[in-house]
Order: C-alpha cells, then sequence, then structure tokens
C-alpha cells in the first residue's frame, strides 16, 4: 500500500540517481526506446498521484525492467512506488487538470507534464516516434541523452574547464604576490572572481553528467573533483576579503553576495563593473585601477589549521592585511580566543608565506 503522508517534492538531482546508467529503471527505459515503443511513467504512489488515476490495473509486484517494458505496451501509464522498487499500477489514464500550462504538443507529454507539476513527482515521458526520454520534474523538462552522447559533452566542458583552471591559478598568483606587496587593484581582484565563478559554472553543468552517467562516471567524477579543486572555499574567502561591509562580512552577507554573483547571466559576468558592483566596489572603468587592500582572510587561510571563528577574531581586531602582517606575536596573543601558542603558530606562519 501506498503512505498517505505528503511528500516532498522530487529534486531533479535525486531522479537522476533513479535513472542513471546501470540502474534497473534506466535498464527499463532503454528497452521500451529499443523496442519502439512509448511510454507513460509515473514515480510516486502517494494520493497526490492516484487522486488523478482513472481505470486501470492495480496490483504490487517487484520491479523489473522486463516487466516495465511489457507493461508500457498497453495505452495507459504505469505507476511506480517513490523508490522506483515496485509496481502499483498500469493502463492508467492520467487526468490532471489542464489549467496547469504547457507547451508540449503530444497527448503523451501534455500528460506527463501537467502531472509533474501538479504533484510534485517525477513522471517520464518516452517518444514512441522519436526514441527520447524525457524527464518532468521539479516544474522543468529534461531529455535523457545516451551514455556516449553524454561522454562527448563532457570531454568538451573538461577541455573548456582545464584552460579555466589554468588561467584561474595564474591569475590567483598574481593576485596573491600583489596582495602581499601592497599592490592589488579593483580589477585584479574582478579577474580571479570571474575566473572562479567561470570554473563553478562549468563544474555544475559537469555534476549534472556525472549523475547521469551513474557508474560510467567514475572517472569523469575524479577529473571534475581535481580540477574543480576548493573553489567554493576560494570564492566565500575572495569574498570575505574583498566584500566592503563595516567589519568582517557576516555569513548572510557572504551568502547574498555569493548569490548576487550566481545570478549574473554567463555574459554579465564577464563585465569587470557588474561584480565589482556586487562587492560594492568602484565600478567605473577608471576606478577599476585602484589600489585595494585586502581583509587578509586569503592569506591566513595558508596557515595550516586556522579555523574560520579565529580568522575572524584576528581580523576584525587588525583590520586589514597591512595590518595583520605588521602584527607581533604579542599583539596576535593578546586577541581574544587566541593565546600564546596560536599566536605563536600563525605568526611563524605569515613570515614564511611572505618570504
Amino acid at each position: 500500500m501506498s503512505d498517505s503522508s505528503p511528500l516532498p517534492a522530487a529534486t531533479l538531482r535525486e531522479t537522476l540517481q533513479h535513472l542513471a546508467p546501470g540502474t534497473e529503471l534506466r535498464d527499463g527505459l532503454d528497452r521500451i526506446v529499443r523496442g519502439h515503443t512509448g511510454a507513460l511513467i509515473v514515480l510516486g504512489d502517494g494520493p497526490e498521484v492516484t487522486g488523478l488515476c482513472d481505470g486501470g490495473i492495480e496490483f504490487d509486484v517487484a520491479f523489473a525492467a522486463t516487466r516495465v517494458r511489457e507493461l508500457s505496451k498497453m495505452d495507459g501509464a504505469v505507476i511506480l512506488s517513490t523508490d522506483g522498487t515496485r509496481i502499483r499500477r498500469a493502463n492508467v489514464q492520467l487526468m490532471p487538470s489542464p489549467t496547469f500550462p504547457t507547451k508540449e504538443s503530444g497527448t503523451r507529454h501534455r500528460s506527463a507534464e501537467r502531472t509533474a507539476l501538479q504533484t510534485g513527482r517525477p513522471v517520464i515521458a518516452v517518444s514512441q516516434s522519436m526514441s527520447v526520454i524525457t524527464l518532468y520534474v521539479e516544474g522543468g523538462r529534461h531529455v535523457l541523452d545516451a551514455p556516449a552522447t553524454i561522454v562527448t559533452r563532457a570531454n568538451q566542458a573538461l577541455g573548456t574547464l582545464e584552460r579555466y583552471r589554468s588561467r584561474l591559478d595564474h591569475a590567483n598568483q598574481r593576485l596573491f604576490v600583489a596582495e602581499v606587496n601592497d599592490y592589488a587593484t579593483v580589477a585584479d581582484v574582478v579577474s580571479v572572481l570571474q575566473r572562479e565563478l567561470m570554473v563553478k559554472r562549468v563544474g555544475l553543468d559537469l555534476d549534472r553528467d556525472v549523475l547521469e552517467l551513474g557508474t560510467a562516471g567514475r572517472q569523469l567524477e575524479l577529473q571534475l573533483s581535481e580540477l574543480r579543486g576548493d573553489n567554493d572555499h576560494d570564492i566565500d574567502l575572495l569574498i570575505r576579503d574583498y566584500l566592503i561591509t563595516a567589519g568582517p562580512p557576516t555569513k548572510e552577507e557572504v551568502a547574498q553576495a555569493t548569490a548576487a554573483l550566481d545570478s549574473l547571466s554567463d555574459a554579465d559576468l564577464l563585465k569587470p563593473a557588474n561584480v565589482a558592483r556586487i562587492l560594492g566596489l568602484p565600478a567605473t572603468e577608471e576606478s577599476l585601477t585602484q589600489w585595494i587592500v585586502p581583509r587578509g582572510y586569503r592569506l591566513l587561510s595558508r596557515v595550516p589549521r586556522v579555523q574560520m571563528f579565529l580568522m575572524n577574531k584576528i581580523i576584525g581586531h587588525c583590520g586589514d592585511l597591512n595590518a595583520l602582517v605588521s602584527a607581533s606575536e604579542e599583539d596576535l596573543a593578546g586577541i581574544d580566543n587566541v593565546g600564546h601558542l596560536w599566536a605563536r603558530h600563525i605568526h611563524e606562519g605569515l613570515r614564511r608565506i611572505r618570504k
């Protein structure tokens, strides 16, 4: 029997995991495609789904790729359990509300999209004429590509990511040298942040390819992990160093700036003024050459084992990188929660980094 309690809306990520090559559900879908048979499959048998079902056959059997292939030969929809391990109904006519908008033209795909919108459950439509698998989830439409197509696309994206990573590493090193020698400019900061965000965006695209490939995406995942590095953390530190706020930025302020940067289109991201404006930095073309002093988060992060709460204490006391590197061991020891052991460790670490 199905659970009558309401379920949270399914996400694209978790649904792609269910449908990745190597899973039994994907095997069933591939059998339907090879057999040139259309299909309409709902992942979920809660009351929000059963309330839209008319007619059909009710039963409760374990999912099998061969079974879903045979049941899909009938005209109606196949209803699976939420986890996809059981087949609950077959030959069902779905009757979603026509008030939900759809751009699909075929009857099967219109029903699939409206059912997904109304129930919040993933719905899969397999086109009989075009042999295309379409997933409707999270209010969107996602076509499942063949593994070979995904691998080709992913390899191209990896090549792009390698170039972005190389340029980012060079720009990052130039900025660090400029920071410790006190000649960093707004343009230097914006250039590094742009490249960090480009690496992030390509990485997110590749995340989906890894999910869609399932077990076949292991090698891709390893390459992605190596090229991505600690990208999110690096962006966080850049924002903490340069976001204009009264004192060290709070988590909320950093999150707000991150969200604003993520919302920029690719074209807008390439315009330095847009990035500078979000950080509160001068955004005119002339002011991009203005010198700027970081708070020192990126420098402190290079000292082993120094946690964020300790960075906030030290930077809240020192104010910026120039005061930080000028501070003596005794000055650092006098800061709350630092003490002599941490002060010695940090002072020596900063001295070695600046050599």
